[in-house]
């Protein structure tokens, strides 16, 4: 990958939720009800419209768009085209198409998306390409637990196709300078932290400044890995439980012990990459799946961390998993499958010429020499993926309210006051509880 910016711009707006954005909505008309029918026209007729983002440098797009013009349909399925939407404004572009029905039949996007379209009647149901999965074998091919998210009564909304992970990373010759072990529970991260802070490093980096969502996914993260979670198994919000409570004092007790850098509440992401660049700085902390890559660091002194287990023995971190998404406007909804199902069987390419930071949601990607031959993506999927839980947890179906916490500033706002140290656990739930509750659905 090229610059950190460039990177973490597309895994940040890749999680953002359309409901978060409430400014950008307003601008944009409602959908008109979305049947099928004239999708659109490329060259001399029909095709299927494929819409894809920027989910890394140029060579992403040119690989991707490579896989859909290779594509050769069977029968009297229609061809696809490939068209690269930017993540600026993604929301307007892709409202205001399906609206004027001029939209894509097929997309990537926001991570909630397919939720929030779904809501409003424009999104075409994916059991027909599940049972295509289930007749190749690719169905039984997926990650434990991906599909997971996707299934609702009426039929599985999108196609998963990568993870966006958050785990724990740590840099050895630091622990080895501090002499100090590397933390597998909350007891170990303070003491590590102690004395990480002794030797000037920073026994628990993040950021919550502008732009930079690590410190939201955090404070989650943080309930999460104790048991807890904003929703309840049914979905409804559960905010003030005690193990949440619990999760945000031991927070709180990293601040008031200098473990978390006070300045963190500012740090964009820039600012935090900068933290794990120094090699004197950032010794321990959540991130990216592909920290490595983004911080231009392949040495072998920066390595995925062991999961952490709460003080039940709780163990969780969040993932993000994308998706590709079919909608009701298509020429052709048999086309349109059919071309989803030929485009996940040939997107292991993409991490064959390792041009993912993400995880694949394959487990034959993840046997390929390619990934495996970077340990820290090995420990990732052994280790990690296992125990990752949505925003949903401690449900496990998605919907258009988590699009709410994650793109919402209460949960913003939470993060900065837990991370500032101001107030204590309660009193910041309550706020977060308050901020949820003004704007989600019941």
């Amino acid at each position: 990958m090229t610059s950190s910016r460039t990177t973490f711009s597309r895994q940040q707006f890749s999680r953002r939720g359309f409901l978060g954005l409430a400014a950008a909505a307003a601008a944009v008309p409602a959908l008109a009800a979305c049947g099928g029918g004239s999708a659109s026209k490329s060259g001399g007729g029909d095709a299927i419209k494929f819409w894809d983002m920027p989910w890394g440098t140029p060579a992403y797009n040119d690989a991707a768009k490579k896989i859909v013009e290779g594509y050769a349909p069977s029968g009297s399925n229609l061809k696809a085209s490939y068209q690269i939407i930017q993540w600026n404004n993604f929301y307007q572009t892709f409202s205001s198409a399906i609206a004027s029905k001029t939209g894509p039949a097929v997309s990537t996007g926001g991570g909630f998306q397919a939720f929030q379209f779904e809501q409003q009647g424009a999104i075409a149901y994916a059991d027909g390409v599940i049972d295509a999965l289930k007749k190749n074998g690719q169905y039984d091919d997926f990650l434990p637990g991906v599909l997971d998210p996707f299934k609702s009564d009426k039929g599985y909304i999108a196609v998963p196709w990568q993870l966006d992970m958050r785990v724990m990373w740590y840099r050895k010759s630091l622990f080895d300078k501090a002499g100090v072990a590397v933390p597998t529970d909350w007891k170990g991260i303070l003491e590590a932290g102690k004395a990480l802070k002794k030797i000037g490093a920073g026994g628990f980096v993040t950021g919550a400044g502008a732009g930079n969502f690590m410190g939201n996914h955090l404070v989650v993260q943080t309930m999460v890995n104790n048991g807890g979670g904003v929703w309840d198994e049914n979905g409804q919000i559960d905010v003030l439980n005690d193990r949440n409570v619990e999760a945000i004092e031991f927070l709180y007790e990293l601040y008031s012990n200098g473990i978390v850098d006070p300045a963190a509440v500012s740090y964009t992401q820039d600012n935090h990459d900068a933290q794990w660049k120094d090699k004197s700085k950032g010794a321990y902390g959540l991130h990216v799946a592909g920290l490595t890559n983004r911080v231009g660091d392949t040495s072998g002194d920066l390595q995925v961390a062991p999961v952490v287990s709460g003080p039940h023995g709780d163990k969780g971190t969040l993932v993000f998993p994308n998706n590709i998404m079919m909608y009701k406007n298509t020429p052709s909804q048999e086309s349109s499958e059919a071309f989803l199902v030929a485009y996940l069987g040939q997107i292991k390419q993409l991490w064959q010429q390792k041009l993912m930071n993400s995880l694949p949601v394959f487990k034959s990607i993840t046997d390929l020499p390619e990934f495996t031959s970077d340990p820290n993506n090995v420990k990732v999927v052994k280790e990690w993926q296992p125990i990752a839980k949505t925003f949903a947890a401690r449900g496990k179906k998605l919907s258009a309210n988590t699009a709410v916490l994650d793109g919402g500033q209460a949960l913003t706002q939470f993060a900065q006051t837990v991370l500032s140290g101001k107030g204590d656990a309660k009193t910041a739930l309550k706020a977060l509880e308050d901020g949820l509750k003004s704007v989600v659905k019941s």
